[in-house]
């Protein structure tokens, strides 16, 4: 039963889709933390694995390379259905665009087929508008724990907090090292899982015209050991709280747009009193931006502090999403009058870039949000997102609330910062401001944040945060990047 909400961020049919109560909440930063309490979770599944993704690929490794965690994904599927033939594995992945897939040597459709049969039904996902994809990352067990965040199961995003430059664990489908790698994910049991299991549901009864039928573990299975998914070694960081389920969907066959993650977005950035966190792996929103840029003017407004990659993946990304960043970190400089905007890349040792492919928000000690949406006009419109988000309450009896969101805000930043666990969150009960204790333990070399220096964009860059190419707000501009032009204003 979805939780009835007047007040706070999260209000159904506005911000989010429902409200429902977590009996335990943890995030996971980066693919060893994930990857291992998936695992766990599927280790103890006994009726259901629900499972949707942008991309897939059956043959990565679940743990480091020459680890005895190496398993690789297919040879999980097929350890659990032997072991426990009732389980029913479901996965439902984006149906990869043309455009993606010669970028590869190997997509979903062709990663899929070492997946065993029976009991594993695995479809492609293709209902979408031309040129739209299904972004989100969900993975359900038993209907009572839940995964949500910005981690597929794909190749190349297994790494550790340390992201070492150069770490002979990582290894890609080609034996080849790759680069460092920042993800965030949230698991989640109680009902807000068995509401994640909705939300698969029906993407599964439009992309195959099947009905999925509702596990119960939502409500009932976490009463015993037995038969309860949640990771054994897996430490709670919040215990029973309301988690908002936030989506995107364009309109499709008839069905109105859903925008709730940029209505959550919104909210949260204008009821910020303090600061503003944002990690994500694109920053070229107009209308994220011009919100922003309407709080760094207040004089007592709050901080934003962003953290993005240095640079995007391959060339056409940086084309199309690194430009209009720089476009976009340069109006909001400009908008600082006050000296609370902080712009960052996340550096590994020896000046290496961390791609950062994590989607949080943190709103003073009120709001975590981790999903799978980016700062960008397609997340906001065009594709298929989910995030989950917590709401803490300004009363007294909330204070362990508050204090927990602080602790992840701690844990996202000394990660960047090559700190130690507590300095920044002691920092900041110390001065109140979030800029201050960035500026203050953030390293000159080594393990850092490097800020933006954006004096004066390009000429490129102002065509690119202009018309936004290859970034539609929705269906209705997707092949009209003129009309994009006064985005933000």
């Amino acid at each position: 039963m979805a939780e009835e909400r007047d007040t706070g961020l999260l209000r159904p049919g506005a911000t989010c889709w429902r409200v429902e109560r977590a009996r335990r909440a943890a995030m996971l930063p980066d693919g060893a933390a994930y990857f291992s309490a998936m695992r766990a979770a599927m280790e103890r599944a006994r009726r259901s694995i629900l499972l949707v993704g942008w991309d897939f690929d059956a043959e990565m490794r679940l743990g480091p390379a020459g680890g005895a965690e190496a398993e690789k994904f297919h040879e999980l599927m097929r350890r659990l259905l032997a072991r426990r033939p009732e389980l029913q594995v479901h996965i439902l992945i984006w149906d990869m665009a043309f455009a993606f897939r010669i970028q590869r040597r190997s997509g979903p459709r062709q990663a899929a087929a070492a997946l065993p049969g029976g009991n594993l039904h695995f479809r492609l996902d293709a209902g979408t508008p031309f040129g739209a994809s299904h972004h989100q990352k969900i993975l359900v067990v038993d209907d009572a724990v839940a995964f949500c965040g910005g981690s597929d199961f794909s190749r190349n995003r297994w790494d550790t907090t340390r992201h070492l430059p150069r770490d002979p664990r990582r290894r890609s489908r080609e034996n080849a090292i790759y680069g460092p790698r920042h993800d965030v994910m949230m698991a989640v049991d109680g009902p807000v899982a068995a509401g994640l299991a909705d939300v698969v549901r029906e993407r599964w009864r439009r992309a195959t015209g099947e009905t999925l039928t509702a596990e119960n573990g939502g409500t009932e299975s976490a009463g015993t050991d037995e038969a309860d998914p949640w990771p054994e070694d897996l430490v709670p960081d919040m215990r029973d709280v309301a988690i908002g389920i936030a989506r995107t969907e364009p309109e499709r066959d008839g069905r109105p747009a859903v925008r709730e993650a940029e209505a959550l977005h919104l909210a949260a950035i204008a009821a910020a009193r303090r600061w503003i966190y944002m990690e994500n792996q694109y920053f070229t929103s107009p209308v994220i931006g011009a919100a922003l840029a309407r709080r760094l003017a207040e004089p007592d407004g709050p901080e934003v502090v962003v953290v993005t990659a240095a640079r995007s993946g391959g060339p056409s990304d940086r084309l199309t999403w690194d430009h209009a960043r720089n476009s976009l970190i340069h109006r909001l400089q400009a908008a600082d009058r006050h000296g609370r905007f902080r712009a960052f890349a996340a550096m590994a040792d020896g000046d290496v870039p961390i791609i950062v492919h994590s989607k949080v928000t943190v709103v003073d000690d009120r709001l975590l949000r981790v999903g799978s949406t980016n700062l960008n006009n397609r997340s906001m419109g065009f594709d298929t997102e989910c995030d989950i988000a917590v709401e803490v309450g300004d009363e007294a009896h909330d204070e362990q609330g508050r204090s927990a969101v602080r602790r992840m805000l701690d844990r996202l930043l000394t990660e960047h910062l090559g700190r130690g666990a507590g300095e920044l969150e002691e920092a900041l009960l110390r001065t109140g401001s979030l800029t201050a204790c960035v500026d203050q333990l953030n390293p000159a070399t080594g393990r850092r944040l490097r800020a933006f220096d954006v004096p004066r964009p390009s000429l490129l860059d102002r065509v690119m945060g202009r018309l936004h190419l290859l970034d539609p707000t929705g269906p209705a501009d997707n092949l009209q990047p003129w009309r994009r032009l006064r985005l933000g204003r």
